[in-house]
């Protein structure tokens, strides 16, 4: 079984008000790309990776009008997938949602959101000391995660969790002092959210369950300077001693040196591009037997892909993210 999580950039734009896929010449929400190539290209990458099941992450909008799973299961078709069914959870504000496509051949998903008196359900709010003032504050997802409950044809049941965690950057603030405060705040709200995940991956694996955690959490250990004044990176805490992704254990290692990425951005001030690790497939110990094997497709870092030009301008077309891909012996 192949599972993936794939970030792709602004997907929604791609789609009208009723949810209608626009291929045409026109500026998509990719910078320098217009929707006719991204829409290719994201269809090119989709095919080539073959999963049975996608992680997607700033999947199309659920609104007024729109549908996320509507969006996604006429691209599937359009683009000729496998992974054809879609499955979402609670929607939200950023026309980014988050949503499973997958091979109904293969597994079966559904939206299985979970609360408990430790871990409240995902798109209600966690009480939790961020400030040591001894008051609880009161932090919630901007997108809520994806909880899942999977069950491949041969009967193994799964739990999957998607998740974008919120990013770090400093949206707003102007001055140096403004942007370190937001820089702070917003690292604390991204820590809460991640102990929030981790306690649900807690609760999993104590029961006995096969755990797998994917997506975008938007940090890694040693992405930036704020980690040291709290001490661990989100995607330390979400692991723990629980969840294995040998990618961001990688970066753990003293003197790592060929450091793994999965994004890649352009920095307008200095023009040079610059690379990070944010997106990961983790997995419980429970499945660590069945010859998991990840893969970062990168097409620059992966050499299949750079061979293949094909491939290698539809990965560059299609998001800023590349997938990350799992394979198990699992059916």
């Amino acid at each position: 079984m192949r599972l993936a999580t794939y970030n792709i950039e602004w997907f929604a734009s791609l789609f009208d008000a009723e949810d209608n896929l626009l291929l045409d010449g026109e500026r998509s929400s990719r910078h320098g790309v217009d929707r006719y190539t991204q829409g290719h290209a994201i269809a090119h990458v989709l095919r080539r990776i073959d999963a049975d099941a996608v992680m997607v992450v700033e999947a199309p909008n659920t609104g007024r009008s729109q549908r996320t799973t509507r969006a996604l299961e006429r691209f599937a078709a359009e683009a000729g997938l496998r992974a054809r069914e879609a499955v979402s959870g609670f929607p939200n504000d950023t026309q980014q949602e988050i949503a499973l496509l997958f091979d109904p051949d293969v597994l079966d998903a559904r939206h299985d959101a979970r609360s408990t008196a430790d871990a409240p359900q995902f798109d209600g709010a966690f009480g939790i000391d961020l400030d040591v003032d001894a008051q609880a504050d009161q932090v919630r997802f901007s997108k809520p995660p994806l909880e899942l409950a999977v069950t491949t044809k041969s009967g193994t049941p799964l739990r999957m969790i998607g998740a974008h965690l919120k990013s770090k950057a400093p949206h707003g603030a102007r001055s140096k002092d403004e942007i370190t405060a937001v820089s702070i705040a917003n690292r604390r709200k991204q820590l809460a959210q991640a102990i929030w995940l981790h306690r649900r991956v807690e609760e999993h694996t104590a029961a006995g369950e096969h755990m797998v955690v994917m997506g975008d959490l938007n940090d890694g250990p040693g992405l930036d300077e704020f980690e040291k004044l709290f001490g661990q990176s989100s995607v330390e805490i979400v692991m723990g001693s629980l969840l294995n992704d040998p990618h961001a254990q990688s970066l753990l290692r003293p003197r790592a040196t060929a450091l793994p990425s999965t994004s890649r951005f352009y920095n307008p001030e200095t023009k040079r591009y610059f690379c990070a690790l944010l997106d990961y497939v983790m997995i419980s110990h429970s499945l660590m037997g069945l010859r998991p094997e990840w893969r970062i497709w990168h097409p620059f870092e992966d050499a299949e892909c750079y061979a293949d030009d094909e491939m290698r301008m539809a990965l560059l077309n299609a998001s800023d993210h590349f997938p990350v891909t799992l394979d198990l012996d699992l059916a």
